[in-house]
């Protein structure tokens, strides 16, 4: 099964995202030509963005700047001038479209049960029912209905980047064997930086006069925050980088999983204060350092070194435009009832019915420690006794019934310590990756601009 683990914080900052909204239907009335009455007409619409194959109206890009200005203003972030503000929003809206583009290229979806539960996990996070949640959500001027199918774009747009991203990030032994050296002579202190990024892209092959174009936009730009100009409101206006919106702040993150320019560039910087421009190959950025924290990691015992591992398998049923989640769900409880009448084996029904590459081996997908899976398979793993079977179980993957085969107390091996390092500098590249995947998407995708967006 290629099961990677889903990350949290992005689930949490949905609360703040604001994804592209619904076009308006048409917008010109007229009264009949025999009438004597003068034409009646409501707010006009038009298409002011062809994105590949789709467009971006005047009437999608307002309601996502009144909506992005609500959010702003409960972040306390200052709005941009108001032509940057449009500027940014609309080449937000482009890079969604073509990430959305994307996932349905790719098969990627989220269905109405596992939509529910991603806003039943953001309701409990913030320690609310779904209903009180449905009630602020309407309170504060959306309808449920479309925080919906923004939650639904965004778990679509994320679930593409991970694909894309992942298979560009290259980890060498060197790198794994360098951050296990470093590690075991740290102190038993681990850092937090809650960092804020402007971001000057450079495009994909520019040539000497565009990089050089950018060089001095940067340069303007980091003029403005010499002169007391405010981090938030600049990011918000000139940044090229995907947080703009949110005043350039990256959140709290640990420096280790943080980009190794962005540490360096704020090494000997003291809170509240900003770094000197820095080239990465996506382009400059300027770093601030937001905020800092030191978090204690308590003294090792042989206990702490012991991490639970369990041998388990699986037979998966993928959701698709043909099976839905429904239909995955009903064959998985028909062939349940036969392994509870004992017409057939755990393997055999893996071998003939699962749609993962373990089919081959019965399902098995050998000893997994914590974290090697999704959220919602591995919960339902730990709550099952050995030799007990699930009900399904639904993830990114699709539909799942599970058997735990054994369990066993494991020392933390080398080979562990090696895929936990790994994943550490995974982290580390993916934000680097990451923007560079979107700037290509963005370079490669066929954008004109209608009227006065020209």
């Amino acid at each position: 099964m290629s099961t990677s683990k889903i990350p949290t914080q992005g689930l949490t900052a949905l609360l703040l995202l604001c994804a592209t909204l619904g076009a308006a239907p048409l917008a010109w009335s007229q009264a009949d030509s025999n009438a004597a009455a003068r034409p009646r007409s409501v707010a006009a619409d038009a298409i002011i963005v062809i994105v590949n194959d789709e467009v971006i109206t005047r009437n999608e890009l307002e309601e996502r700047k009144q909506a992005v200005e609500r959010r702003m203003k409960a972040q306390r972030v200052a709005l941009p001038p108001a032509e940057e503000f449009r500027k940014q929003l609309l080449e937000r809206m482009i890079v969604d479209k073509a990430q959305l583009q994307l996932a349905r290229e790719n098969g990627i979806r989220v269905d109405d049960i596992m939509l529910d539960r991603s806003i039943q996990r953001i309701a409990e996070s913030n320690k609310m029912s779904v209903q009180e949640f449905r009630n602020q959500i309407e309170r504060e001027g959306t309808s449920f209905a479309r925080f919906r199918e923004e939650i639904r774009e965004d778990i679509l747009m994320q679930r593409v980047r991970e694909r894309e991203v992942d298979n560009r990030i290259q980890i060498s032994q060197a790198e794994v064997e360098h951050y296990m050296e470093v590690e075991t002579k740290a102190v038993l202190e681990q850092q937090e930086l809650n960092l804020g990024q402007i971001l000057v892209r450079i495009p994909e092959n520019a040539s000497a006069e565009q990089i050089n174009e950018r060089r001095r936009r940067v340069e303007d730009v980091m003029r403005q925050l010499r002169s007391g100009g405010d981090f938030a409101k600049i990011a918000a206006t000139f940044s090229d980088a995907s947080d703009a919106l949110k005043g350039g702040e990256l959140g709290w993150r640990m420096k280790d999983r943080l980009p190794e320019l962005f540490v360096d560039a704020v090494a000997n910087l003291k809170t509240g204060q900003v770094s000197q421009i820095i080239k990465s190959p996506n382009g400059f950025h300027i770093i601030k350092l937001i905020d800092q924290r030191t978090i204690a990691v308590p003294k090792a015992n042989p206990a702490a070194n012991s991490i639970q591992q369990t041998h388990v398998r699986h037979i998966l049923i993928k959701v698709t435009q043909v099976v839905s989640a429904a239909d995955a769900k009903r064959k998985l409880l028909d062939l349940k009832e036969r392994l509870m009448n004992k017409a057939a084996t755990f393997e055999e029904l893996a071998k003939l019915h699962s749609n993962d590459g373990s089919a081959a081996k019965g399902g098995d997908l050998g000893w997994i420690y914590p974290g090697d899976t999704v959220p919602e398979f591995e919960r339902a793993m730990d709550e099952l006794a050995v030799g007990a079977v699930s009900d399904p179980v639904e993830s990114q993957f699709g539909m799942h019934l599970i058997e735990v085969l054994e369990r066993k107390k494991d020392d933390v091996s080398q080979e562990r310590q090696k895929q936990i390092a790994r994943q550490a500098i995974r982290e580390r590249k993916s934000e680097e990756a990451t923007q560079d995947w979107m700037r290509q998407l963005r370079d490669r995708a066929y954008v004109e601009f209608r009227n006065e967006d020209k």
